[in-house]
């Protein structure tokens, strides 16, 4: 697997006190946006190249990606000339490929719009608001035993969610139900890991990729899970963004690079 797809083109509308200047998976954590923080931790396990699924405010992302090197480096510029000389290469070691999928696209529709920049092979795909310290070559490991076109990362999270209902040895997704996981259940945490043949099951722009894709792979018995019982946690909320930032200062569960 070597690239991932992140989306990151939602309005944000539950933390709309930050998301009024700027898309959510922008919003900082310890100074840095929260897709920064999800893509070190790929980059830790040797994927280094990724596809943001932009939309709403996606001129902040451009901005952030193509101001990134001056933003991290000291320089001196002879300011006649315009010359620079670049001090100290602090930027990392990423391919990144900003697509504007669209202001009112769907999750389904915004993966559909960059299909072409994703059909090499296997890749990974997750949102840009939630971090983890998910074993990712243990997710592909599973995925590459499941005969799937997608496995996702299955969580333990109370609350307001979506549960996933399991089979006996939480290998494969058979349904959604609509009560949340605190009666112990699991829920969808990204974190996906696809084929190239799933991106046939979208139809259009207003496809939402938890609903028709995942039925049908579920119909096709080819969604998987990965059963993940480490740190998860999404930023849905200005709560969720301090519990957030106070973790950052306590050493961030979700930090497995160096």
């Amino acid at each position: 697997m070597r690239k991932v797809a992140l989306l990151a083109g939602g309005f944000g509308t539950r933390l709309s006190e930050e998301t009024t200047v700027r898309p959510k998976p922008m919003v900082e954590i310890g100074g840095r946006p929260i897709m920064w923080h999800i893509m070190k931790m790929y980059a830790h396990y040797g994927v280094r190249e990724f596809v943001v699924l932009g939309g709403y405010k996606v001129d902040f992302i451009r901005d952030y990606f193509l101001s990134y090197r001056s933003r991290g480096c000291d320089f001196t510029i002879d300011l006649k000339s315009g010359d620079t000389e670049w001090l100290e290469a602090a930027a990392e070691d990423w391919k990144v490929t900003v697509v504007d999928t669209g202001y009112d696209s769907m999750t389904g529709g915004r993966l559909r719009r960059a299909r072409h920049h994703l059909e090499g092979g296997r890749f990974g795909l997750t949102y840009g608001d939630g971090v983890s310290n998910v074993d990712i070559p243990a997710l592909i490991a599973t995925h590459e035993t499941a005969d799937a076109w997608c496995t996702l990362t299955a969580v333990t999270q109370p609350g307001r969610y979506g549960a996933l209902r399991l089979s006996d040895d939480r290998r494969q997704v058979l349904g959604f139900r609509e009560k949340g996981a605190a009666d112990g259940g699991l829920i969808n945490g990204g974190f996906f890991v696809c084929e190239p043949e799933m991106l046939d099951l979208i139809d259009d722009d207003q496809t939402t990729l938890e609903a028709e894709p995942m039925d049908r792979l579920i119909a096709r018995g080819k969604l998987a899970s990965y059963h993940h019982d480490g740190y998860w946690q999404s930023m849905d909320s200005l709560r969720d963004k301090h519990l957030l930032e106070e973790q950052w200062i306590k050493g961030a569960p979700w930090k497995v690079w160096a």
